[in-house]
């Protein structure tokens, strides 16, 4: 994702300024980036780093990695804060990654596997999520282990796609979502697994007239988060963008504000650095 977002200032031009102006004034004096309360928080310190490196902009690494260090191995952490603190580490500079007690997150990471093999937020879970699995990927290629027994992850993403071709994040969702069938795309390709025939179609059906993409079909509007996630994951289907490429670059233009971020719909009143790095990821691959 991150090398992609790289190729965003090609269509931002000047404007990439403001958007760094933006995402530097969420990163808070203690090294962590705020969350929409304006507290620090390792969940949106993630969208913050991956926003400055997309932005080739400096980031002050000896306060972060003093905030990382407070955080220790992961104790006490949820399982989505705990994947964060992994893909907070992989962006430090590799001496200071030195350090971090690799062995004993990816014991708590374990921690989440679910009964069936896959991942979930909640310990000791029947079921795994698409989600959960994401994380747990991301965790152990963060810290640059492999992944153990991916064939029970990769099960039990397949038994989550649904009836109409894509995929839940869980076993109690009738239909498919568009973050949670990106995400299932992108876990598949990860680990090496053909992707079923239909979801690249399935995918380019949730797009809008209106350009952007919509969570679910009977969803009000597009969003940012379904829009960047879609195109992100089409493009690694190797999906021709040409005909959502023009309509979804001006949906993208809609969110975008002179104060340098991106909100995530239209009727979102808020700026903060997740949407504008969704913003930035998808204007990456639509550069191309």
């Amino acid at each position: 994702m991150l090398q992609v977002a790289r190729l965003a200032p090609r269509l931002l031009g000047e404007s990439a300024e403001l958007v760094t102006a933006f995402v530097r004034s969420q990163l808070l004096p203690g090294g962590g980036f705020a969350d929409r309360a304006g507290n620090p928080d390792l969940y949106y310190s993630v969208f913050g780093l991956e926003a400055l490196f997309s932005l080739r902009a400096d980031l002050p690494a000896a306060s972060f990695v003093q905030h990382l260090q407070s955080f220790g191995d992961g104790a006490g952490l949820d399982f989505v804060h705990l994947s964060c603190l992994c893909r907070c580490w992989a962006g430090m500079p590799a001496a200071d990654r030195a350090n971090v007690p690799a062995d004993v997150i990816l014991k708590r990471v374990e921690y989440f596997r679910s009964k069936d093999g896959g991942f979930a937020q909640d310990p000791g879970a029947t079921e795994g999520t698409i989600y959960g699995c994401f994380l747990a990927l991301g965790a152990y290629q963060d810290l640059g282990r492999e992944l153990p027994h991916p064939e029970r992850v990769i099960a039990c993403v397949q038994k989550l796609r649904c009836e109409d071709g894509g995929y839940s994040n869980q076993a109690d969702v009738p239909m498919g979502l568009t973050p949670s069938t990106a995400a299932a795309v992108t876990l598949l390709r990860n680990l090496g697994e053909r992707i079923p025939d239909g979801v690249e179609e399935w995918l380019f059906s949730r797009h809008s007239t209106v350009g952007g993409f919509f969570a679910v079909p009977m969803a009000p509007l597009p969003d940012l988060l379904s829009t960047a996630t879609a195109i992100h994951a089409l493009a690694g289907l190797q999906a021709d963008l040409t005909q959502i490429r023009e309509p979804c670059l001006d949906f993208i233009d809609t969110l975008w504000t002179s104060r340098g971020g991106f909100h995530g719909t239209w009727t979102d009143d808020t700026l903060d650095v997740e949407y504008t790095y969704y913003g930035l990821l998808a204007l990456g691959h639509l550069s191309v």
